[in-house]
Formats: C-alpha cells, sequence, structure tokens
C-alpha cells in the first residue's frame, strides 16, 4: 500500500515509505517479518472507567444520533461490565429527559444554562473537557454532525487523546478490552479498524443513522431494573412536574463558573435558506436518482414517486455535482448517511462512497441499465432495464392500489 518493501539484488529492503503499521507482519505467510528496536511505553490507566456519551441538542431536542449512541453505548457497556454516563450541555433542558432515561443511561451528567443555548463549539469544548478531566471516561463517544465534527476535535486536542472520526462500526476487542473503532478509509474504498493504545478516554465519532436506536424495550432486564426504581418514585412521593427531582438518583448537575467560559464568536442571525431545510434522514422511503437520471428535469419522475410512496428524493454525488440538485439531497460518505424502510437506486452505479451512506437500509430496490452495476450486488430487488420505462410502471402500479414489491 505504501510501496515500502522493494526487493533489490533478490532481498527484500524496506525504504522510508515505511510507517511501521504492521500490516506487511500480518500478510507474510513465512513469518519472517518482525519489526524490533521500536519501544512502546504502556500507561496506567486504571482511573479511567465507563462510557460516557455525548448528547447533541438543538433547541432543548436531543438530536437521533445521540439515542443511536445511547444504544450503542449501552451494548458496549455490557461488553465491559461497566457503566454507561451521558453528559447533556444545554438550555431548558427538563423536557428531553424522560426520553434519554429510555435508553438506559446509568448516569447523566447535566449542564444547563443559557451559555449552551447557541451551541457554540468552543463554549462546549471548555465543559465536555472539565468533565472528561473530572469523571475520567475510559470511551468517550460523540455524533458526526456538523456540530460534533468541529466541536468534539476541540475537546481531544484539550485533553490529548487520539480522536477516530466519522465511524461507522464499534466493538470492544474481548481479550484487550479496548475500543475497536472501524471507518472508511482511502476515499471510503477499504475499512480501517483503529485502537487507542497511550491515551484516553478512547474518542471516537459516529455517523448519524449507521447505529440502530434501542429503548429498553430492547434489554428487557435493564428495563425491568429501571421500570421497577421509577414505580418507587411514584409510590414513594407524589407526582412531580420536575424530571430532575424523579431522576435525582441518576442526574448529576455539572458544576461549573460559568463566567470563565467566554468566547469568540458572536452569534447575529441563523437563517435557514429556502428549499435547502429538507432532512432526508427523517423518512422511511428514498428514491435516489444518480448519473443514469440524464439531468435535473428528469427528477420530477423520482418526485412523483416518492410523493406516491410518502418519501422524499434523494440522489448521488455526481447527480448533485452536475447541479441537478441540491446538496442536503446528497446520500453517501460526502453526504447523508440514511437508514431508511425502502431505498430506491434509479442510474445508481454503486459506488463504495455512495453505498456507505445507504447500505444499512431494510429494502434496498435498484434499477439500472447495466446488469453487472456494484450497486445490485447490496439490493434485495434489482430491475434490470430503463428507469424511464420502470418507473413509471412503478407509479402506475400503486396508483392503482397494488404493492411496490
Amino acid at each position: 500500500m505504501y510501496d515500502a518493501i522493494e526487493i533489490i539484488n533478490g532481498k527484500a529492503q524496506i525504504n522510508d515509505n515505511c510507517i511501521f503499521c504492521g500490516a506487511c507482519i500480518d500478510v507474510c505467510r513465512f513469518k519472517s517479518i518482525e519489526i524490533s528496536g521500536l519501544h512502546e511505553s504502556f500507561k496506567d490507566f486504571s482511573a479511567y472507567r465507563g462510557i460516557m456519551v455525548f448528547i447533541e441538542q438543538h433547541d432543548g431536542k436531543v438530536a437521533d444520533v445521540g439515542f443511536e449512541l445511547l444504544s450503542e453505548g449501552r451494548k458496549l457497556a455490557d461488553a465491559l461490565k461497566t457503566e454507561l454516563a451521558g453528559i447533556l450541555p444545554g438550555f431548558n433542558l427538563k423536557d428531553s429527559l424522560d426520553d434519554i432515561f429510555k435508553y438506559g443511561v446509568d448516569r447523566l451528567y447535566v449542564a444547563d444554562n443559557e451559555i449552551f443555548k447557541n451551541n457554540l463549539d468552543d463554549v462546549y469544548s471548555r465543559l465536555l473537557a472539565q468533565a472528561i478531566n473530572k469523571y475520567k471516561p475510559d470511551i468517550f463517544l460523540g455524533g458526526a454532525t456538523s456540530f460534533g465534527r468541529t466541536l468534539l476535535p476541540k475537546v481531544a486536542a484539550i485533553v490529548k487523546t487520539g480522536l477516530t472520526a466519522d465511524c461507522t462500526s464499534l466493538a470492544i476487542d474481548g481479550d484487550k478490552k479496548i475500543l475497536l473503532q472501524t471507518r472508511p478509509t482511502f476515499g471510503g474504498n477499504i475499512l480501517a479498524t483503529i485502537i487507542t493504545r497511550n491515551s484516553r478516554p478512547q474518542m471516537a465519532t459516529v455517523r448519524p443513522h449507521v447505529m440502530e436506536k434501542r429503548p429498553l424495550a430492547g434489554n428487557p432486564e435493564k428495563a425491568k431494573k429501571d421500570s421497577n426504581a421509577d414505580r418507587g418514585y411514584k409510590e414513594g412521593s407524589k407526582q412531580s412536574a420536575n424530571p430532575f427531582e424523579k431522576y435525582r438518583d441518576k442526574i448529576e448537575i455539572i458544576d461549573f463558573d460559568a463566567s470563565g467560559f467566554r468566547t469568540k464568536y458572536k452569534l447575529i442571525l441563523q437563517e435557514i435558506e429556502k428549499g435547502h431545510n429538507i432532512n432526508i434522514t427523517d423518512y422511511d422511503v428514498i428514491v435516489s436518482g444518480g448519473r443514469g437520471i440524464g439531468g435535473p428535469d428528469n427528477f420530477s419522475l423520482l418526485e412523483e414517486l416518492a410523493d406516491t410512496l410518502g418519501g422524499v428524493v434523494g440522489a448521488s454525488r455526481a447527480a448533485v455535482d452536475s447541479n441537478w440538485i441540491s446538496y442536503p439531497h446528497q446520500v453517501g460518505q460526502t453526504g447523508k448517511t440514511v437508514n431508511p424502510k425502502i431505498y430506491i437506486a434509479c442510474g445508481i452505479s454503486g459506488a463504495i462512497q455512495h453505498l456507505a451512506g445507504m447500505q444499512t437500509s431494510d429494502i434496498i430496490i435498484a434499477v439500472n441499465k447495466d446488469p453487472d452495476a456494484p450497486i445490485f450486488r447490496i439490493a434485495n430487488y434489482g430491475v434490470v432495464g430503463d428507469l424511464f420505462e420502470i418507473i413509471p410502471k412503478l407509479i402506475k402500479r400503486i396508483k392503482g392500489g397494488k404493492s411496490l414489491i
């Protein structure tokens, strides 16, 4: 991959391209390669325990990626036999608490203050860094949203740890009890699994909608434990309108001096650009067009199919780069990651960068002229043919009361 090994006069030699990744050791069938002379220091991380999830919110409403990460964090915490904590900075947060505790949080750290109202990353980074230094989580997770991608690298730099960005999979190494962080690399052509050896916390951001939201109903034992605790609260005291009181045994209010949280930014105005406020991740049906759609006018056909199914139009990067449709519709590695119930790919070849954004869809239907198009390898249903003949027939079929499949 790095052209670090050369054969000179019949002998293998390592050149200056070597980055000491050790990949050659793993693939050498003769077991004749070793790396020696490099000193590896091992630090004591015994003070670091548990998993902490940054719960992103906007105007008091928790972003879906927060629930996805809590679900994944619960699974990782159970594998490590440790606790799952959430950290929730924001303003007027009381209406968010019931939803958060449905996902098995053992402890929730809350900072409810007006200084967090506008989601300014330099303010949030100070709080998160202070919380990490105080509570010392072994693993810290956040969403790879537009906010998370600017915020969490700052936090990692402050606490001097590594950060694996844009992960699509997380797991625990059963023997070493470390976090395996998997993300696409080299333009999405391969998946790399990364570990954090010599710093803590092990820190990663995860793409929205690649993890499944699993509330407590999916974890009967945990649900029973939390239900009994909640019933004890109701029986032992009068119902309170204050959720902070309801969850008093699980919530810790973070003590900080707000006067020390100065920012170099001043928010003057927030404005949503007209026509760009679509969020395709909210829909159960997505009808996407690629280069094979032929031009911007032909997206009206996909819009008709999407409207018939109660869905929304998506697009490949090729279509967006050609200015056939706006960026908020883009699905893929450089666009949105979606997980709808039905994903219909029309005229999309199926480059790995596009697949990275939609391959977790429940049902994938591909329509393409090329029978060898990569999209057919992951499609549940494939139709080889001209989409301009097939899509109108689909629309007619659905409007006639027949099923899509």
